[in-house]
């Protein structure tokens, strides 16, 4: 038997028994061999001549078309004639019809050779047409069977979306239907399972088979190496941390628990973790409550603070203002594309409700010291939610921003965080200084302080493991950093709406 370069075997067709035609057609049924069109190939070769598949529309789906006769081919591919033969100007033609998955439509398989089909190569015509028939009921519902998983994924993203933006009522709605009991729960915890982006969707669904479906498990929007996992138990977590184990190249880091309504602020804290594990024996982490700084501050007034900052978001629809405070967390946490992706929505809408935000608190998000106190001022706010309104503390007297970070446990905090900078011999400290002034620019940074750009970036990158946090990347860890300089005085405040007129941090006092 000998082999033509494109792998399709031609010798035996025309001249060993009978039975080597079949065997061969029978080897197109194989898993490796299943294509429609090595199938039309193989049937030019067995009979000598050419041969084409049209589809119920008369689109070529495989082989070379022969001068047909429309009327008839409409006729066959209708069922009004099974199949058709014809002679003349020197070929012999055979039309065939060939039945679809879709039983209202149908194609057409068109053999034309020089020589009279006789009863072995009619035969062959006949049994590939059967063949063709199976591969393409096989591809249907293979088809199927990718709609229906890439359906289900959808479906996992959008209630994950939903949660993201606070939307825990429709999110448990559109989970009741294919996994009742999912969202069945007040709290969970988020975990980002990070693999290679080649083997995602196997990771994916070994996540989906140790949680045994009762975790919601996503294949992240917004980078292509994530899975992202929400759970509600620990068990869950826990046959987590086993894949990773004999898997090179695959990290897990997982948030502390959390109502569903700040899922997206569970997820800020898995990817923070995420980080972490990469350099970890484990290749696991859960995020860290270290000392934050809005816990060193007086809760009262950190509160009073927070409602009179965000009272001009008071006077929106509850499903508008829950959707631009979620977006503008997740887009003051990551990149506005990384947050489009992760939201379902266009970088446009992200830029477009956060620069809304903006309006009505009247500030510059392109100031680093503004994203960071209306930073701080969101998860307060999320904070809040999360208090029975029956323990609150009673007001207080609203209190400026530099009352508020003014306090010794505060200014004792920032003095020992930023004084690790200060046994660097770069004056590490002023260098980062200068980058925040300019919006984490190393271009104007550099400009402004004289040296190279690059000599910006590498200031800045040595501070990160000395501050024990990343800078680059921006989010809580760089706003923390801000928050430090300004309770020192080392920056300017923040231009911000006040909740009245006449407050130390309205307009008119700044």
């Amino acid at each position: 038997m000998a082999g033509r370069e494109d792998g399709v075997r031609q010798a035996g067709v025309r001249n060993a028994d009978g039975s080597a035609w079949a065997q061969e057609l029978l080897d197109h049924l194989r898993p490796t061999g299943r294509d429609v069109r090595r199938v039309v190939a193989w049937l030019a070769d067995a009979v000598q001549g050419v041969c084409a598949l049209q589809d119920h529309t008369g689109t070529l789906v495989a082989g070379t078309l022969p001068p047909l006769d429309d009327h008839l081919v409409e006729a066959v591919a209708a069922g009004r004639i099974a199949s058709a033969a014809w002679e003349g100007q020197g070929r012999h033609l055979r039309l065939v019809r060939v039945a679809y998955p879709n039983p209202a439509s149908a194609g057409v398989l068109a053999v034309s050779r020089k020589a009279p089909f006789d009863r072995r190569t009619a035969d062959i015509v006949t049994h590939t047409v059967q063949v063709i028939e199976l591969l393409l009921k096989a591809g249907e519902t293979t088809a199927a069977g990718l709609r229906l998983e890439q359906a289900t994924s959808d479906l996992r993203l959008a209630i994950l979306q939903l949660l993201m933006v606070e939307d825990t009522v429709s999110a448990r709605r559109v989970a009741a239907g294919l996994w009742p009991g999912l969202l069945d729960t007040d709290s969970a915890c988020v975990y980002v399972v990070e693999g290679t982006a080649e083997e995602r969707d196997r990771l994916a669904d070994e996540c989906i088979a140790v949680t045994g479906e009762r975790a919601l498990v996503v294949l992240c929007p917004a980078v292509d190496e994530h899975v992202i996992v929400v759970t509600p138990g620990e068990a869950e977590a826990r046959q987590l941390r086993s894949l990773i184990g004999p898997r090179p190249r695959t990290f897990l880091g997982g948030s502390a628990r959390h109502s569903l309504a700040r899922t997206a602020t569970a997820y800020g804290q898995a990817v923070s973790a995420l980080a972490v594990a990469h350099f970890r024996p484990d290749k696991a982490a859960v995020y860290a409550e270290r000392t934050h700084p809005e816990r060193l501050i007086d809760p009262t007034a950190l509160r009073g603070w927070t409602d009179g900052l965000l009272r001009p978001l008071d006077t929106l629809p509850h499903h508008t203002r829950a959707e631009l405070l979620a977006t503008t967390r997740l887009g003051l946490e990551f990149t506005a594309v990384s947050a489009a992706k992760v939201l379902g929505v266009s970088r446009n809408t992200v830029r477009a409700r956060m620069e809304r935000v903006e309006a009505l608190l009247r500030t510059d998000f392109a100031d680093l010291t503004a994203r960071a106190v209306v930073h701080l001022a969101l998860n307060i706010q999320v904070s809040l939610a999360d208090t029975p309104a029956g323990t609150r503390a009673p007001e207080a007297a609203p209190v400026s921003l530099c009352d508020l970070l003014s306090g010794p446990a505060m200014r004792t905090w920032a003095q020992d965080l930023l004084a690790h900078l200060d046994k660097d011999s770069r004056d590490l400290r002023r260098t980062l200084r200068a980058w925040i002034v300019e919006g984490g620019n190393a271009e104007r940074t550099a400009q402004r302080l004289g040296v190279h750009a690059q000599t910006v970036r590498e200031h800045v990158r040595s501070a990160e493991p000395v501050l024990q946090r990343q800078l680059l990347a921006g989010g809580t860890d760089l706003y923390e950093v801000v928050l430090a300089h300004l309770a020192l005085g080392d920056l300017d405040q923040p231009a911000l709406a006040a909740a009245k007129s006449g407050l130390p941090d309205s307009p008119v006092h700044r």
